[in-house]
């Protein structure tokens, strides 16, 4: 682990590790692709409306696991590079654990608030009973959704990037299979689409489980070593924290949209839904390429690297923008086609590719804000990190959704990520250079 962390090539160790990672986000985006396809094809623009309104759970949820997981991996990666392995055994277990007894909490809550929730996530009339349906099977699974998010990320520290590939791929995949047969056959509808998201992750935790427990050298799910100081908590919880509020903004983010959305009738809510699902072909590779490489930033800091440091950064950076701008270009130009191929109905189609190609224009920007904020995560700067997690769908959108929609009516709604975007950017730039990471 030492000679690839230490002395590979940088494009050669960076994409042994990211390429796994983007593998099982590539998973991920054709799992969300076909359930987007498959929900589609009732022809019930209310139960798509449904499902896409209960998206945030999923967003809240990874963001409780966030909270152990990049949290706890970006303590190890930089313990790993000063070879503290003793204390490597104790975060990872601490971590583990500490998401279980997280999960039982939040499950135990949501199942008694469904209701205010549902309101909350922007649930009508007519689109209540479909998020009803999504959002008690989502949530009856809670526990394997959040606790997935602890060994996934943090068996990637011990370079275990292609096991947790795996996992994601095996639980995806039995996902893509059960959700036709839910759908259309045993018709479960929006609560068989629950049931198979929640059965895919059970596959993929018990996956993860079990090479950390067979495959690691290093990390420990001893209950006996889960344990850890006050300075080492904090440094899971100032990184875990602003990690897990990015997910949390992210649900902030698109309720807020959604809300914005629904004057406009349930056709540009499931409009705007089909377009977040193919603006994820591009999100989930750049997500994987930046967290993928985030291991390698931690050891490489943590060994007091620099050169090889900013050698790394240099690289990533190039490849998050140079794909954002090919992928965004092409899926600009598709933008019509792409979205007939999910629902071939005018209205939605002509809302659908006006909202993609406002997601996409700025997605280099977004590429650069990914690397600011996994530099950050993974380097212990808890307020960059922090700064990062609350802006693009937080802080900034939340100004920009007041002020664009008063200016531009419906249009003002669609272009406010882009314009939220561009401002996180400027401020992720001011932050990284102020923080002196390389020196």
């Amino acid at each position: 682990m030492d000679e690839l962390f230490e002395k590979a090539p940088v494009p050669k160790v960076y994409m042994q590790l990211a390429l796994p990672v983007v593998v099982g986000m590539v998973a991920s985006m054709v799992y969300n692709l076909a359930d987007t396809f498959f929900i589609a094809k009732t022809g019930n623009a209310d139960l798509v409306a449904g499902v896409a309104l209960g998206a945030p759970l999923f967003s809240f949820m990874l963001a409780l696991g966030d909270i152990f997981g990049l949290g706890g991996s970006a303590l190890l990666s930089r313990l790993m590079g000063k070879h503290s392995y003793a204390e490597v055994r104790r975060v990872s277990s601490f971590c583990f654990y500490a998401a279980i007894g997280l999960s039982l909490v939040v499950t135990a809550l949501m199942l008694g608030f469904e209701r205010p929730i549902l309101t909350l996530l922007g649930a009508t009339a007519a689109t209540r009973p479909y998020a009803g349906a999504f959002y008690q099977m989502l949530v009856g699974g809670a526990a394997f959704i959040i606790v997935s998010l602890v060994p996934g990320n943090i068996i990637r520290t011990e370079g275990m990037a292609r096991q947790s590939m795996i996992a994601t791929m095996a639980g995806t995949i039995f996902t893509i299979i059960l959700d036709p047969i839910f759908l259309f056959v045993l018709h479960w509808g929006a609560g068989g689409v629950g049931l198979a998201n929640v059965i895919g992750y059970v596959l993929n935790t018990g996956l993860l489980v079990w090479f950390m427990a067979t495959k690691s050298h290093y990390l420990s799910l001893s209950v006996r070593a889960a344990h850890i100081d006050r300075t080492a908590l904090w440094e899971v919880i100032a990184i875990g924290i602003p990690a897990s509020l990015t997910n949390f903004m992210q649900s902030f983010g698109t309720m807020l949209l959604n809300q914005h959305l629904a004057p406009y009738g349930a056709n540009a809510v499931a409009a705007m839904g089909i377009a977040q699902k193919v603006y994820m072909i591009v999100m989930l590779i750049m997500v994987g390429f930046a967290f993928g490489a985030q291991p390698l930033v931690g050891y490489n800091y943590g060994a007091h690297n620099r050169e090889r440091l900013r050698a790394i950064l240099h690289y990533d950076f190039k490849v998050e923008v140079v794909y954002a701008v090919v992928c965004a270009v092409v899926l600009m130009l598709a933008a019509r086609p792409v979205l007939r191929l999910f629902m071939n109905q005018p209205a939605i189609v002509t809302m659908g590719s006006q909202m993609l190609r406002a997601l996409l224009l700025t997605t280099p920007f977004v590429g650069a804000i990914l690397v600011f904020t996994t530099v950050f995560q993974s380097t212990g700067q808890s307020l960059g990190a922090l700064v990062m997690s609350i802006s693009r769908q937080g802080v900034i959108f939340a100004v920009v959704m007041l002020v664009l929609p008063r200016l531009m009516g419906f249009n003002g709604v669609i272009w406010a990520q882009a314009a939220a975007d561009v401002l996180t950017f400027l401020v992720g730039l001011v932050l990284y250079r102020r923080s002196k990471i390389l020196a």
